[in-house]
């Protein structure tokens, strides 16, 4: 597949100038062995792509054989990349002597902050600008600088193992840990760049993602991220992978920005502190992992050469996920279907034929079936697990085959599992591959042969199966939404959002506007008045307070439902304009129905984030949501709602009617177009209880949080 080009071609040039750096000049380098300097220099001269190292330091004549020189205004012309091992505050000079020059990167291998510095804020200011201005590439401050085995480049300041592996996993970490992990891990991955980011001061992890997609040699990326840098240009590196077909899996450590700032109303609380990522990954097909065992068993699994795919002419709707198992024990066969369905993977339906095949296969007393338990009289079992795996991979409707053991040491030398697993695999182009359970007992050699063979090991039960749930669902990049700006509308509540807060009723009137559904309601200035709505509404009604002041009228008290007469009118009208204020507004009823929170919450990376999640009583008991970044089309609408721990009331249950899921599609479209066209002039809206039933959906009540005064 082509590949379009980096959208900032300055950029990338001064990117691949790092990555790519056949010069290099290392300021700090030190002859004396067990020292950063000594490191530094060591690696980099364990480069077989770069042409010329150049060590940087007053004190030696030569280092490692190589001649030194006093400092870079030394060096006869630029070099493609300096590596800075010097202490904080010489940083911004060296850095500005290189840009001087015109050497057109850096490695930035200090924090660039102390806690007892007040100057660390103005060492990264200054640092940045410098590299701005000269539009050099620079990585770090405080990583471990990075690896490029396609390209033969080590930019790192410790001892690491030589050679590395070129290969088609391209991995970006905000963690040093993660970066040295990954890079002595056991498995046979074989990486095409491998970049500790550090604090992206210049140089961020889409430039990174950027690079390594252009790269052919890549397969996979690898994200673990910390925090959202420069999130437009993220967006852009993530869309290009996802049209380039380059699969991302992505680890999150610590809080997202989203939850810092949020504000009283549900929709901000169910989007938490992860919602943001959660809105981001989604909207551009990343897969995310909880941890490193799931990260690295995904990035195995998507570096192996065969792609799970659908037969043409198949139906999937059988075909669900499409996973088949093969397992020597039952227990742990009930143990993977267990940790299967909180996972969310499902296995393929056998055909009728296949099912007969495995019956001929199997011993007397065993059930064909999937997941299937193999293991009888533990007869010719070679030939007995190649044959019922060769007859799992044949079914249509089965997408990826795994065979689910323990790959323990075999004291007695038997390799029939091994041996019967690269039979079937020779003899099928689906992916096959040896999911084991117990990752501290595995077999390290012959795990070694089958990677070897081109058979992926994933070492864990939930990790595996989060891998394999991975690769079935890959691409999964949605389709985007559209959405036409109604200009009128939108600059008719522009007005009045920046004029003030919103009473309900105009809260009412917003959500009309935008399609969502609202019962009757109005304002009653006095008793007189709520009598005469109710009256008109029809009894029973509903009465609230209407104070701007109060955001969570129910936990007031403000709230009073079956207002059934006259009396019950007065009484509340005086009960709720005594405790809470005068404004008061009288709704009619709606009847029962499941209850959903829907609503929009701003993230200061993203925007507007549309949230869907449980609503009523059950909105932050349950705490069941779904993010997603506007604008969203059915598709993704259905999709999200399907993530939902609450999704199969919706369908019905104990005997209730089935939701109109069309009307609910509706409303949450036009929630959608609400944040498209007002997102950032709101810091949050919540619609809970949204009330869903057999002929539609209807927002009973409202909360809007303008983000500030007009300034238009």
């Amino acid at each position: 597949m082509t590949i379009p080009p980096f959208f900032d071609e300055d950029r990338a040039a001064a990117v691949r100038s790092m990555l790519e750096a056949r010069r290099v000049a290392v300021v700090g380098a030190s002859g004396r062995p067990g020292t950063f300097g000594y490191r530094m220099i060591t690696e980099i001269s364990r480069s077989p792509g770069v042409e010329e190292v150049i060590p940087v330091n007053p004190r030696y004549d030569s280092i490692l054989d190589r001649p030194a020189v006093e400092s870079l205004d030394a060096i006869d012309g630029p070099v493609d990349l300096v590596l800075l091992g010097v202490p904080d505050r010489a940083v911004p000079a060296e850095l500005e002597r290189a840009a001087r020059r015109g050497d057109r990167s850096a490695v930035i291998y200090a924090s660039l902050f102390d806690p007892d510095d007040p100057r660390g804020r103005e060492l990264r200011h200054e640092v940045t600008r410098i590299a701005t201005g000269a539009n050099m590439a620079v990585c770090g401050g405080g990583c471990m600088g990075f690896v490029n085995p396609a390209h033969g480049l080590r930019a790192i300041g410790y001892e690491e193992r030589f050679p590395l592996e070129a290969g088609p996993v391209a991995v970006v970490t905000h963690s040093g840990s993660v970066f040295s992990a990954l890079l002595r891990t056991r498995r046979q991955l074989g990486f095409s760049l491998v970049v500790s980011a550090g604090q992206e001061l210049v140089t961020g992890a889409a430039d990174y993602l950027e690079y390594a997609i252009s790269h052919p040699g890549t397969k996979v990326v690898g994200l673990v991220l910390e925090t959202m840098r420069r999130t437009d240009h993220l967006r852009d590196a993530l869309s290009r992978a996802a049209a380039a077909d380059i699969p991302v899996v992505a680890l999150t450590v610590g809080a997202s920005q989203a939850g810092r700032a949020m504000v009283a109303a549900h929709s901000g609380a169910l989007a938490g502190s992860d919602g943001a990522w959660e809105a981001l990954f989604e909207a551009h097909g990343v897969h995310r992992v909880a941890d490193l065992d799931q990260l690295t068993d995904s990035l195995e699994l998507f570096a192996a050469s065969r792609r799970a795919r659908v037969t043409p002419g198949t139906n999937t709707s059988r075909t669900a996920d499409g996973l088949a198992t093969v397992h020597d024990s039952g227990a742990e066969r009930a143990l993977l279907v267990d940790v299967a369905e909180a996972v969310g993977v499902s296995f393929a339906p056998l055909a009728p034929a296949t099912l007969a095949r495995l019956d001929d296969l199997l011993d007397p007393g065993l059930v064909p079936e999937n997941p299937l338990d193999v293991w009888g009289t533990g007869s010719d079992t070679e030939s007995l697990f190649a044959g019922c795996l060769g007859t799992m991979a044949d079914d249509d409707a089965v997408r990826a085959v795994a065979l689910a053991i323990d790959l323990v040491p075999e004291f007695d030398g038997d390799q029939s599992y091994p041996r019967a697993l690269q039979q079937a695999a020779a003899a099928t182009d689906k992916p096959m591959v040896l999911l084991s359970n117990l990752a501290s007992a595995l077999d390290p050699l012959t795990a070694s042969e089958l990677r070897s063979a081109g058979i992926p090991v994933l070492e864990g039960t939930r990790s595996g199966l989060v891998a394999l749930g991975h690769l079935l669902r890959h691409p999964t990049a949605p389709v985007p939404g559209t959405h036409q700006v109604d200009l009128d509308r939108q600059e008719k509540w522009r007005r009045k959002l920046g004029a003030g807060p919103l009473t309900s009723d105009e809260g009412f009137a917003l959500l009309a506007d935008y399609r969502i559904p609202t019962p009757r309601s109005e304002a009653a200035a006095r008793v007189e008045d709520a009598l005469d709505i109710a009256h008109s509404f029809g009894f029973p009604v509903v009465m609230k307070t209407d104070e701007p002041s109060i955001t969570h009228k129910s936990d007031v008290g403000g709230v009073v439902l079956g207002v059934a007469d006259d009396d019950q009118v007065r009484s509340v009208w005086a009960d709720l304009t005594s405790r809470l204020g005068p404004r008061v507004v009288v709704a009619e009823m709606i009847g029962d129905g499941v209850e959903l929170a829907a609503g929009l919450v701003r993230d200061p990376h993203l925007g507007a984030m549309v949230v869907l999640g449980a609503g009523g009583v059950l909105v932050e008991v349950m705490a069941d949501r779904a993010v997603r970044l506007p604008p969203l089309g059915d598709e993704r609408i259905l999709a999200a709602l399907d993530t939902l721990r609450i999704r199969p009331v919706l369908d019905g249950v104990r005997g209730q009617a089935p939701v109109d899921l069309s009307a609910l599609v509706a409303a949450v479209g036009g929630l959608s177009d609400l944040a498209a066209e007002l997102g950032d002039a709101l810091v949050a809206l919540d619609i809970n209880p949204l009330r869903c039933h057999a002929s539609g959906c209807v927002a009973l009540d409202v909360l809007v949080e303008a983000s500030g005064p007009s300034t238009s």
